[in-house]
């Protein structure tokens, strides 16, 4: 028996592989279930992204606004169609006044089977009342903002009673949940009053609970049948004699009229899924829509950011409806960036739709232009990010900004990332390492976002916190491609190219985009704030004043004059200079005039005007920035550059005095050396006896005295007379002794003695 209770090792592997197939089949139903609850789990994941698009319904709504809105409706249904998609229409309504049946038309085509399989959503950004509001009660849904209102449809007038029963009708098709007929009547006329109810009715066979908003009359009504109520809120939903406006926040913490609110157009397309190139309206005529293209490379510095600046007011001026900024940049200086990506987020307030492209890398400071974009587009492999600002010190490695730079720098990324929508914590993580940034749902729609831990205690526990992203270990800073940067909602969906990038905003494959190119105003700027030529214009400048005073030609001034207005026009293009400069070089000027011609000697005036003209040329070179160190730093390097060029002109200075005055061609203008008795062999004998061009003789060596400062040109006394004299060098003093070096014309040149 106990043989036969055991089986043979034969039958013991029959019996094992029977068990296997049995368990193989018996498995297999659970197998197949797992695998349909898995795919069906996968199934929104791959689901394709919704269709959509922002139509602003303007006021007054008419026969334009009908045709706008019913083209668009169709021809994104039919793109559903087509790409086998879902398909969101978000009318944003403005308030203003319109007549009553040009929005009861507009309302009967949303509700019409027209548009069955469109998603129709109202925006409302802005408090909305009047007939306008039959728009919003036409949608499937509506978002508003948490403070606007919307309803009063007849401004506190009873509509006619066909303009009611329009109203009614809306909410009778019952196209929105949210929306019944006792809040469209509340709505309409100031005296109804309205009540929160809880029912419990039957559907299919079982009893629920059903909230619903009546007015007194219906509840009334619903006493006398079969329907229980549970309870009733003792604090009405609308009292009676109220304005019939329901707010925002209200709305949602009642469950009534709205599915969610929100605060920008930006939150509404990232409530639907939908992407950020939606949020720019599509107009009729967009394939003959004006766009151009500024190039961004290199680093950015001041000479950069004018130079960039132009090209804006450029694009602007030229009627640009879109600005591509094709950035492929290290960075630059901190300022000069912050500066560029203020302005172009400033655009949007002129309806100019900006846009990044990256096609390798926008580092540091081109990482913030690119923030102050619309909408950014990388190429899957581009960078960006690092925008952490350091100190550079000659002869020392890279330091790390202290926080006085930093805290700045974080509020203008702030400000750029609200303003454009983006999350403001990966933004902020850009230039600071240690701020870590964690996925966070929203309780209540689940929506994706990311924020600082920061933001998540302050929201309230609006925000449930998520697991932190891998680049923002405190190691580097956020960094990432552009793949990583679409999913972190940083940027839109990778393009290949530029080609790409077109089909992306809206053009036509053929269509070609201008690109603003450089002038010679731009090239003759870039040259002249070289450091070599900005010494060669000071240099000619004081140089040829110098000359003037001895040649006394009146051309010599005026091409001094048109060296200093070169360099500070350059400077001035060149984004460094402005009126302050130039107004403490005039003041200098006049400062050195007063105390040539009007102060004898030298003094207050003239140490003044040399330093204000100094003060003037350094800081025609210099604009200040968050570091002081890095402004004492140009600071110095710019004044080195103004002492070097008066160094040089001191060398010319005395060249010219040592050699030009023995030059043939030169030496009847340029004074001679002093003439003594020991010179006088060397002086031509025809010059030794003069006549002036009044025909007043006068000799070499004649003797007088100075009535006026000779600065150098001024009155003497020779043979008891006036004449006007020329200084041989020295500024002289009015009752000096002075004698005469020569006489050539009305020029007489004299000396000190």
């Amino acid at each position: 028996m106990i043989a036969s209770a055991f089986s043979s090792p034969r039958l013991q592997v029959d019996s094992v592989r029977a068990a296997t197939w049995f368990g193989l089949v018996a498995w297999l139903p659970l197998a197949f279930n797992w695998a349909a609850v898995s795919c069906g789990e996968d199934a929104p994941e791959k689901a394709k992204a919704p269709l959509g698009q922002f139509i602003t319904v303007s006021s007054p709504v008419d026969d334009a606004v009908f045709a706008r809105v019913t083209n668009a409706a169709i021809k994104l249904q039919n793109q559903s169609a087509q790409d086998g998609r879902p398909a969101i229409l978000v009318l944003q309504i403005e308030p203003g006044t319109s007549q009553f049946h040009h929005v009861q038309g507009l309302a009967k085509f949303l509700t019409s089977t027209q548009v069955s399989n469109l998603t129709t959503v109202a925006w409302i950004p802005q408090t909305v009342t009047g007939p306008n509001v039959m728009v919003a009660l036409a949608c499937e849904q509506i978002v508003m903002h948490p403070d606007a209102e919307l309803g009063d449809i007849g401004r506190g007038k009873l509509l006619d009673p066909d303009e009611q029963q329009a109203a009614l009708a809306l909410a009778q098709k019952r196209h929105n949940p949210k929306l019944n007929s006792a809040l469209v009547r509340g709505m309409m006329d100031q005296q109804v009053q309205l009540l929160r109810a809880r029912l419990r009715v039957n559907e299919a066979g079982r009893d629920e609970l059903e909230t619903r908003v009546v007015t007194k009359d219906e509840l009334e009504t619903l006493r006398k049948t079969d329907i229980r109520i549970e309870d009733v809120d003792q604090t009405p939903v609308k009292e009676s004699g109220q304005l019939g406006t329901f707010k925002g926040s209200t709305a949602r913490a009642l469950d009534i009229l709205v599915v969610q609110t929100s605060e920008t157009r930006a939150a509404v397309a990232e409530y639907y899924g939908l992407p950020r190139e939606t949020l720019r309206e599509q107009s009729a005529d967009k394939e003959t829509r004006k766009v151009r293209l500024i190039k961004v490379d290199g680093i950015i510095d001041h000479l950069q950011e004018s130079f960039l600046m132009r090209q804006i007011d450029r694009a602007v001026a030229d009627g640009a409806q879109a600005i591509v900024f094709e950035i492929d940049s290290p960075g630059g200086l901190l300022m000069s960036s912050v500066n560029l990506a203020q302005t172009i987020a400033r655009l949007e307030d002129s309806n100019v739709r900006t846009i990044a492209y990256v096609p390798r890398e926008a580092i540091s400071g081109a990482a913030i232009i690119s923030l102050g974009c619309d909408e950014i587009y990388l190429h899957p492999d581009a960078k960006i990010g690092d925008a952490g600002p350091i100190e550079m010190r000659p002869g020392q490695p890279f330091e790390r900004a202290p926080e006085k730079i930093l805290s700045p720098l974080r509020a203008s990324l702030k400000e750029l990332a609200e303003k454009k929508s983006r999350p403001v914590a990966i933004c902020e993580a850009m230039a600071d390492r240690s701020l870590k940034v964690f996925q966070v749902s929203h309780r209540d729609n689940g929506r994706v976002w990311y924020m600082s831990e920061a933001e998540v205690h302050a929201s309230a526990g609006e925000w449930i916190l998520g697991p932190q992203l891998r680049e923002t270990n405190g190691e580097l800073l956020f960094t990432v491609n552009g793949t990583r940067a679409n999913e972190l909602k940083l940027a839109e969906a990778p393009v290949g190219d530029l080609g790409e990038l077109k089909l992306r905003i809206g053009l036509p494959v053929g269509s070609p985009i201008k690109i603003i190119q450089k002038i010679w105003v731009d090239d003759l700027v870039f040259r002249l704030n070289r450091p070599g030529m900005v010494v060669l214009m000071i240099v000619l400048g004081v140089a040829l004043i110098y000359l003037e005073l001895h040649f006394m030609t009146g051309i010599l001034g005026i091409l001094s004059v048109l060296c200093f207005a070169l360099f500070f026009w350059a400077r001035f293009l060149g984004g460094t200079a402005g009126w302050l400069e130039v107004t403490l070089f005039v003041i200098g000027l006049s400062c050195l005039a007063i105390e040539f011609f009007a102060i004898p000697g030298f003094g207050v005036f003239g140490i003044s005007g040399i330093l204000l003209i100094v003060a003037s040329l350094v800081l025609a070179g210099h604009t200040w920035s968050f570091d002081f160190t890095t402004n004492v730093e140009e600071l110095t390097w710019l004044t080195g550059q103004v002492m070097l060029s008066v160094g040089v002109v001191a060398v010319m200075g005395a060249g010219a005095a040592r050699y030009l005055p023995h030059i043939p061609m030169f030496e009847s203008m340029i004074l001679g050396p002093p003439v003594g008795p020991e010179t006088e062999p060397r002086l031509r004998p025809d010059a030794l006896d003069t006549t002036t061009a009044t025909g007043e003789s006068l000799s070499i060596g004649q003797q007088g005295r100075a009535l006026t400062m000779l600065r150098p040109s001024g009155k003497a006394s020779l043979n008891d007379r006036v004449f006007d004299v020329v200084s041989e060098g020295p500024f002289i003093t009015p009752d000096t002794p002075i004698e005469v070096v020569s006489v050539n014309g009305n020029k007489i040149v004299v000396r000190q003695m």
